[in-house]
């Protein structure tokens, strides 16, 4: 009797443990499953979270400022003792100038791409899901604004509203919203015509219910791989503007403009020597972000849409 109890209760705990909620592969657990397999998205997003707390909580912990002058220091080479990264040609701390420098770029960078992707997803929204001459009007704008040249506009632009953080964002933002009006629009024009968008409008749900209830959460997951890649275009954009003079103005440092600044250098000797970290330093932290931002939007691509597998 004792032994078939004990049979019967491992019996039912089995199917206890079946049956629990917490074996239910879910959509969110399936997607968590497949982006942890992917070495490089993984890599991507620790890189990430590591420049942001380097650039964010970083100057928390120094005295120094990026407008610090040590002018008995002037262009030391790295590991200098108090200078761990050297300086510039004004004694400025590059270590320091690296992190306040990251802060802009990263700002930009995020900041412009969330706006750009909210953009593009409510004009893709409306423009897909409503189509006839919505459709067409917005469409025929998109055409227009892609087919302006980018690089004249964005430094006529920049001239007129500024070369602050403020100025920037909206530079980019202007110019950065199109590739995902289009992307959003191509889905919902799919996604309006399922079974369940029908049979929803069919029972009286109201059109903006039924766009932000049922269309939305299924290009979701585009929407934010797109946001990823945003992020690494802002960014570039940024330091290149700042790179033409035209972006982030001294003394507020930023990636692009360190980059820059360094130039005048770089192609000869200043004190006897070649201020090499004064380039190398800026332009790898910029080749890591982008890299990062990459990888991680490789990894969320293939984590969210079931159309892609992991290479990795």
């Amino acid at each position: 009797m004792g032994k078939s109890f004990r049979w019967y209760r491992k019996k039912v705990e089995k199917i206890e443990e079946a049956a629990s909620p917490l074996n239910i592969v879910t959509y969110r657990k399936l997607v968590w499953i497949k982006f942890k397999t992917h070495r490089l998205a993984l890599m991507g997003a620790v890189i990430l979270i590591l420049l942001v707390l380097f650039s964010f909580v970083g100057p928390l912990f120094t005295s120094v400022s990026y407008e610090d002058m040590d002018f008995g220091s002037i262009f030391s080479p790295p590991f200098t003792e108090g200078h761990f990264l050297g300086t510039d040609e004004l004694g400025h701390d590059v270590l320091v100038r690296l992190m306040y420098g990251g802060r802009v770029s990263l700002f930009v960078g995020f900041v412009s791409a969330l706006l750009t992707t909210i953009i593009g997803t409510a004009i893709g929204l409306f423009s897909g899901y409503y189509g006839s001459i919505l459709d067409r009007l917005l469409m025929r704008f998109v055409d227009i604004m892609l087919s302006i040249p980018t690089l004249p506009i964005l430094l006529t632009l920049t001239l007129v509203f500024g070369s602050g953080i403020s100025g920037i964002i909206l530079v980019l933002t202007v110019f950065g919203w199109m590739g995902v009006a289009r992307l959003v629009r191509g889905l919902t024009l799919t996604i309006r015509e399922s079974e369940y968008v029908v049979s929803a409008k069919a029972v009286g749900v109201r059109n903006l219910s039924v766009l932000f209830k049922h269309v939305l959460p299924n290009v979701l997951p585009v929407i934010i791989v797109s946001a990823t890649l945003n992020v690494s275009y802002s960014i570039l954009t940024e330091s290149s503007l700042s790179y033409l003079g035209l972006g982030i103005q001294p003394p507020m440092p930023s990636w692009g403009n360190m980059l820059q600044k360094s130039m005048n250098y770089i192609l000869g000797t200043a004190m006897g020597v070649t201020p090499w970290w004064l380039t190398f330093f800026p332009g790898m932290m910029i080749f890591f972000a982008v890299l990062n931002v990459n990888f991680l939007g490789d990894g969320l691509r293939d984590a969210l849409d079931p159309k892609f597998t992991s290479h990795t």
